[in-house]
């Protein structure tokens, strides 16, 4: 069973969520975790990476955005709209309006929410699939 977080941001910028998000990407790549960011939409997932260009200055986190091809450099966050593959199944960053497919197959997910309505709709409906499938959540008031 994996691990679930989830991450409550005072605001309803998203903005602010996708910073804090980046934050957690670099903390995952520090540690020596592949990591893996889910998300809705080609647009979402190049915002993302663009992001985690400039987020933080002096900061470099190799990652590329996730197509479906085989990744030759494995030490990298991966960024896309489909499940994570195989080495990246660690640590699932979900940005995305779905729980990742195949959830249980995760060691840890993270779930980062700000604090407007449909944010929150959303995250309320991923807690109760986590909590349907017996998994235990907890939650982080930022």
């Amino acid at each position: 069973m994996p691990e679930i977080n989830f991450y409550v941001l005072p605001t309803e910028s998203s903005q602010e969520r996708y910073l804090f998000a980046c934050k957690l990407i670099e903390k995952a790549y520090r540690s020596g975790v592949f990591a893996y960011v889910l998300t809705d939409s080609p647009e979402q997932s190049q915002f993302i990476d663009d992001l985690l260009w400039t987020f933080r200055a002096g900061s470099f986190i190799p990652h590329q955005i996730y197509t479906g091809e085989v990744v030759s450099v494995e030490n990298t966050v991966l960024i896309g709209l489909s499940s994570p593959p195989e080495h990246w199944q660690n640590t699932v960053i979900n940005l995305s309006a779905q729980c990742p497919q195949n959830f249980q197959q995760a060691e840890r997910i993270l779930e980062i929410l700000d604090n407007s309505e449909e944010t929150k709709i959303v995250g309320r409906n991923h807690y109760r699939q986590y909590q349907q499938a017996g998994i235990e959540i907890v939650t982080h008031k930022m």
